[in-house]
């Protein structure tokens, strides 16, 4: 499904800072362009397109890990990892459809500009704008905090597997 090594090493770790920088990139630009829907128009295509790179990116890392974790010895902390690796699928997936959405319904508001009064305040398609609005705020909060808050999680769970027992509180001499 995609590279486990990458000049000998393992892939994960590579693809790791992909994830750990696109996903709250994204997540980021997702709650800007719900506030602000200027900014909706400003970037344009870059919020779909970042969501979807952020979405591609996981389960090319997930694969990657699931490989590595093959081929290091069995240990609790990294089974922990694994399993929470694995529930940050669902929250881009969301993370990338509320994206899509909030791109394409930002390019249709009704709004002249950010702080004047919408064109045809008093016809159905403003007043339908509202609840829409506020809708894709929530949604994009909620999507975009969990989203931080499970890669958080799993990264704090894999640097747990990976250094504990690997280094000393004290400095060691090594003349």
């Amino acid at each position: 499904m995609g590279p486990v090594l990458v000049n000998g090493l393992p892939a994960h770790a590579l693809l790791v800072h992909a994830v750990v920088i696109l996903v709250p990139l994204a997540a980021l630009a997702l709650v800007v362009c719900a506030l602000l829907p200027s900014w909706t128009r400003r970037l344009g295509i870059v919020l779909p397109g970042l969501a979807l790179v952020a979405l591609v990116s996981v389960p090319l890392t997930t694969h990657a890990g699931e490989w590595l974790k093959r081929h290091v010895p069995a240990d609790p902390l990294v089974n922990r990892h694994a399993d929470l690796g694995d529930t940050l699928l669902p929250w881009v997936i969301a993370l990338f459809v509320v994206g899509v959405a909030v791109w394409w319904f930002g390019r249709r508001m009704p709004f002249a500009s950010e702080t004047a009064r919408p064109v045809g305040w008093t016809s159905g398609t403003a007043m339908l704008s509202v609840p829409v609005r506020i809708a894709a705020i929530v949604l994009s909060l909620v999507v975009g905090v969990g989203s931080v808050v499970q890669v958080y999680r799993i990264g704090d769970s894999g640097a747990k597997a990976v250094w504990h027992d690997s280094f000393s509180a004290k400095p060691v001499n090594h003349s």
